[in-house]
């Protein structure tokens, strides 16, 4: 111990009395660090047999509530009692009369006009987000076929039976009408062959950025098209005589907006943001062509989207 004082006092240069002070308070700061540990209150066991009979009363109210909800979702009490019907017959209202939801009524008659008329009962069936209860509910009222396979010993039993009961042998053909490409959206153009989804939403894409097609040459110049969809393009649409483009303000456009133009390359967009800071803002839209690195190709293309 004597040795130990002697070390701090030669290492700190302390007194005696300093020595003593400083030994006492390390063994304070010793008892004070060690003390917490024979103080500390026992943990209290944790019992989850309460909240877990909250949590599973919680979940019958919810479950019951869902069941409540499925129930009323797809179908609101029908306004006419069910009698035997033709589904390729029937319109929105008279769905919705039967006691379907409008926006399932509505896609019944979207998925005839995409695919044709219903052949069986098993073709209403597919139809996406018609539950199972609700089909069983109009199924013995159909006046179709269970399948396909029997739809022509079907027809031949009960033709006769009801009033405007018919059944076509053959798929109704479908024709397209032709639509204005820059108010078409993807449910338009996935009706055209060989476009889907990702083709569709690309054509969108390519005609925001370009500001719009002012003719029907343009659709060829989207990525990855067919030769043969750009000709069922060019014949199922069509651009307004009158339709004006969305215009791209010389003086005011900034790099970022023409870079991402169609027309314009990263130097080509650069270029003509140099020129109007060197020389102020432009007067005419011809100025462009005083740009060397603006072609007379490039200008023509975009000279219908450009203003002042």
């Amino acid at each position: 111990m004597n040795k130990l004082r002697f070390r701090i006092r030669q290492y700190f240069g302390f007194s005696q009395r300093e020595t003593s002070g400083f030994l006492v308070l390390l063994a304070l700061m010793a008892v004070f660090l060690i003390l917490p540990l024979f103080l500390r209150p026992k943990p209290e066991t944790y019992d989850p047999t309460h909240d877990q009979q909250v949590l599973d009363s919680l979940a019958a109210v919810l479950d019951a509530r869902e069941v409540v909800r499925r129930s009323t979702f797809y179908a609101k009490k029908p306004t006419v009692s069910l009698k035997p019907f033709n589904p390729n017959q029937l319109t929105e209202q008279q769905w919705i009369d039967f006691g379907m939801k409008p926006w399932l009524a509505k896609r019944i008659l979207n998925y005839r006009q995409k695919v044709g008329d219903f052949k069986s009962k098993a073709d209403v069936q597919k139809i996406y987000g018609l539950p199972d209860s609700v089909y069983q509910k109009f199924a013995p009222y159909i006046l179709l076929p269970e399948t396909a396979e029997n739809a022509r010993d079907f027809a031949a039993k009960t033709a006769g039976t009801y009033e405007n009961r018919k059944f076509e042998s053959a798929k109704k053909p479908f024709r397209l009408q032709a639509f204005d490409i820059n108010l078409a959206d993807t449910t338009e153009l996935k009706r055209i062959r060989g476009i889907g989804s990702k083709l569709s939403v690309r054509i969108l894409k390519y005609r925001d950025r370009l500001g719009g097609f002012t003719s029907e040459e343009q659709i060829q110049e989207v990525f990855g098209l067919q030769p043969e969809t750009v000709d069922s393009l060019r014949k199922y649409t069509y651009v307004e005589n009158d339709y004006s483009p969305k215009k791209i303000n010389l003086n005011t456009v900034t790099f970022e907006e023409l870079k991402s133009h169609p027309y314009l390359k990263f130097n080509q967009s650069r270029a003509i943001i140099a020129y109007r800071d060197q020389h102020g803002p432009y007067q005419k839209i011809e100025d462009l062509r005083k740009i060397k690195l603006m072609d007379e190709a490039t200008f023509a293309k975009l000279r219908p989207y450009l203003a002042l």
